[in-house]
């Protein structure tokens, strides 16, 4: 019973995440790449503040997939590499946190690019 509470809790965190995008989407003109460099922003500043950890620990990864999460991850990495090897720390810290993830997601989009036949919208 606690699993299913916990997938459910991952479920709702995640999902409201995407319904606020899909809302500013609905209901401005923000394009859906301005939205995701806005929630990378709010990711990078909460993580930097260490507000995102407590959503993290109550959420799980409802909250460290999406790419909330990641600017969280970015920005915990470069303050972790700041404060051990100064300003070129900061730079390459962010990437060292998330560069697991980054070789993940490139990895699959180069894996599903093989199985799937993409091509241009045609008008």
């Amino acid at each position: 019973m606690e699993a299913i509470l916990m997938y459910l809790k991952v479920f709702a965190v995640g999902g409201l995440i995407c319904a606020i995008a899909e809302l500013i989407m609905i209901k401005t003109k923000i394009t859906p790449a301005r939205i995701l460099v806005l929630f990378l922003m709010i990711g990078a500043v909460l993580g930097g503040f260490n507000l995102w950890t407590y959503v993290i620990q109550w959420a799980g990864a409802g909250a460290t997939l999406p790419i909330i999460g990641f600017g969280s991850s970015l920005a915990k990495g470069a303050i972790e590499g700041a404060t051990s090897n100064g300003f070129f720390g900061a730079l390459g810290g962010g990437l060292a946190a998330t560069s697991a993830g980054i070789a993940v997601s490139i990895g699959l989009s180069y894996l599903i690019c093989f199985f799937t036949n993409s091509h241009t919208k045609k008008n």
